[in-house]
Parts: C-alpha cells; sequence; structure tokens
C-alpha cells in the first residue's frame, strides 16, 4: 500500500462523524425540514413533535436516501475503482440537476469539501486529482455522498460496511438533533432508529448486486 495510504483506514470513516448536509444546512433540531409535498422539491415546516419527526425520517428515508444517496455511493466506488473520471463527473451532474436535492445542494458541497481534504495529499491517485480539478474549475459540484463513496474506494473499504454506515450514521443524526429539542426518551429514539433502518438490509443487497 502506497505511503499515501497508511494513516488507518478508520481515518476515511471520519467522515461518518460528519452532520448529514440537511442537518448541516439548519444547524439545530428546530431548522429539520418535512419533506412531505411537491415531489420534486422539499416543502419547509418545522418539525415539533414525535409524529413530524417519524414523517421527515420515513420522507428522507424513501426519497433521499433509498433511491438517490445509496446508489450514489456505490457509482462513485465503482467509478474510482475503474479510474472512471469522466463517468463520475457526469454522475455529479446528473445529481446537480435532480430538484430534490437542490434545497441541500450547498451544504452538502460543504461537508464533502471537508470530506475532500482527507484526500487532496493522494497525489498518485489519479481520479481523486481529476475530480478535485472539476471541481475547482466549476465542471463538478463535489456531491458528498460521490466522495464518500470515492474514499470507499481509495482505502479499500468494504462498500457493503460504507452503506450501512452511512444510512446508520444519516438516521442517527437526525434522531440526535431531534432528541433533546423534542424531549424524547433512549428508548424512543432507538425504537425511531430501528423502525427507519429495518428494511436497509434488503435495499443494501439489492445495490451490491452485480450490475448488468
Amino acid at each position: 500500500m502506497p505511503a499515501t495510504l497508511h494513516r488507518p483506514r478508520v481515518a476515511a470513516l471520519e467522515m461518518l462523524g460528519d452532520l448529514h448536509p440537511l442537518v448541516a444546512q439548519l444547524g439545530a433540531v428546530e431548522g429539520l425540514v418535512t419533506l412531505q409535498g411537491a415531489t420534486e422539491s422539499l416543502q419547509v415546516r418545522q418539525i415539533n413533535d414525535r409524529a413530524a419527526l417519524r414523517d421527515f425520517l420515513r420522507e428522507y428515508r424513501d426519497r433521499i436516501l433509498c433511491p438517490l444517496e445509496l446508489p450514489a455511493i456505490r457509482q462513485a466506488y465503482d467509478h474510482a475503482g475503474r479510474n472512471e473520471v469522466r463517468e463520475l463527473i457526469a454522475r455529479d451532474r446528473e445529481l446537480s440537476a435532480t430538484p430534490l436535492l437542490q434545497n441541500f445542494a450547498a451544504a452538502s458541497r460543504r461537508v464533502g469539501a471537508s470530506q475532500l481534504q482527507q484526500l487532496r495529499p493522494l497525489r498518485d491517485q489519479r481520479v481523486v486529482q481529476r475530480y478535485l480539478a472539476a471541481i475547482e474549475k466549476g465542471e463538478a459540484h463535489g456531491w458528498h455522498t460521490l466522495i464518500y463513496g470515492l474514499t470507499l474506494s481509495i482505502y479499500s473499504l468494504p462498500l457493503r460496511q460504507g452503506l450501512y454506515g452511512y444510512a446508520h450514521q444519516s438516521i442517527e443524526g437526525f434522531l440526535q438533533a431531534a432528541a433533546r429539542g423534542l424531549k424524547l426518551s433512549g428508548a424512543e429514539t432507538q425504537d425511531l432508529f430501528d423502525e427507519h433502518t429495518g428494511g436497509l438490509p434488503a435495499t443494501v443487497e439489492q445495490l451490491l448486486r452485480p450490475v448488468g
């Protein structure tokens, strides 16, 4: 393994501690928004009770996490493994054209930029440097999900572990942001976590199937 990759692979997973851009953008539970309403845009409404939080988590999981974010991580992982920089940039542009993601595009870019700093020193990694150059030229956005998938690939971390880690950390992040303001007990928080992660194994296994 090149010297530049000797820093413990756990360092690549430090980004799991980053707040999801929806939380990072809004800063606290009082800013969390519902995702109900129009099909192609986020509808802003304060989450002020457990029922609203449950709706938020369900909508996030069903409209953003499973259909958009996890596939983006898988695709970035595959493109990085095959040194497919043009395909990675094309996927970046597709995400940028997805209406549902526009409300937190700036926050995603800030989180992604923070994650990307961990990869910048890897001068021998062509896909990293070319993607970074495209972002700096304004030719790519730098979506945090793509950079996450890229990092998993560069550090040879298991994709399955990475997909579960991202999904669990995102949902846990929302719950942690909400728990104090909504005065949720530990048991209530755990119940909500279990409820909204229970279907993830089937989703992840579907994503891991070889692409024909």
